[in-house]
């Protein structure tokens, strides 16, 4: 569904930063991009959605280069969360959602019942429905962000990318976000391809981990051939301890100390991201 070929980007202060990446998913994975800061997740994810046109390479939707795909059939079957959440103090909660149905109305204007109906599951499926009329800036910051999820899951699309989604969420809500996102991509086909910090949640629910490091992909495949306490503390900078885990990946792996050996402040955590290069 998704191929990412020799793709690479850059800004002015770094032409350089992104380099050369591959990348083949497909309907009903569900993949996540780690990395640490600065390591380019954000600016890859943002290339997949086309949002962002690649310095060289290209991106293939669906057997079309994404560059050439109109942006209203783009909005259709792609649905991107960022982030940083739009602001909307005096917006109902419902009313966000119903924006995720914006590019499937017909002459973009009124919603219908259809499209109501779309919103409702959508909510009940975020656990959002009991405050779907109050207004947006009366919601926590992990409210707003299930609110904004359940938009993007109105929109319907093939392939959903979000940017660190449980952000701000509790732990129950982690767990659920991530229950919901391996379900629409393993029951109903959608492409599913999450950034997140947190590596665990990764190798516990995604069918796929692409490991970034500067702009660079280091390791790409299931998550027992990624969650490698060896590969990840030469990567993170971290010493880390491995527990054994009944599930997918085998293990769960927490932080002990920074790495000694670590001389110099890891490359994500340098000035240059200040200049735009992203997570």
């Amino acid at each position: 569904m998704l191929a990412a070929q020799q793709v690479t980007y850059g800004f002015r202060q770094r032409p350089d930063f992104l380099q050369p990446l591959s990348l083949a998913a497909r309907a009903g994975e569900c993949w996540g991009i780690i990395g640490p800061n600065g390591a380019g997740k954000s600016t890859l994810l943002r290339l997949l959605a086309g949002l962002q046109v690649p310095s060289s390479g290209q991106v293939i939707f669906r057997g079309s280069p994404l560059a050439t795909m109109p942006m209203n059939r783009r909005a259709r079957q792609i649905a991107f969360l960022p982030q940083q959440l739009a602001e909307a103090p005096g917006v109902a909660a419902l009313d966000v959602v119903l924006m995720g149905r914006y590019p499937h109305r017909r002459f973009g204007l009124f919603e219908d019942a259809a499209d109501r109906a779309i919103a409702d599951r959508a909510m009940a499926s975020t656990g959002t429905s009991a405050f779907a009329m109050r207004p947006m800036s009366t919601l926590s910051g992990g409210e707003a962000r299930r609110v904004h999820i359940a938009a993007a899951l109105a929109q319907q699309p093939f392939l959903l990318l979000l940017d660190e989604p449980t952000a701000a969420l509790d732990l129950y809500h982690q767990l659920r976000i991530f229950e919901i996102l391996v379900k629409l991509s393993a029951q109903d086909g959608l492409l599913v391809i999450v950034v997140t910090h947190d590596i665990n949640l990764a190798a516990r629910f995604c069918t796929h981990i692409l490991l970034l490091d500067d702009g660079k992909r280091v390791a790409a495949g299931a998550p027992t051939e990624v969650m490698k306490p060896e590969l990840l503390e030469t990567v993170y900078h971290v010493q880390l301890a491995a527990i054994r885990a009944d599930d997918q990946a085998g293990r769960w792996v927490v932080p002990v100390k920074p790495n000694p050996d670590a001389s110099v402040a890891p490359p994500g955590l340098t000035a240059r991201n200040s200049a735009g290069g992203g997570g």
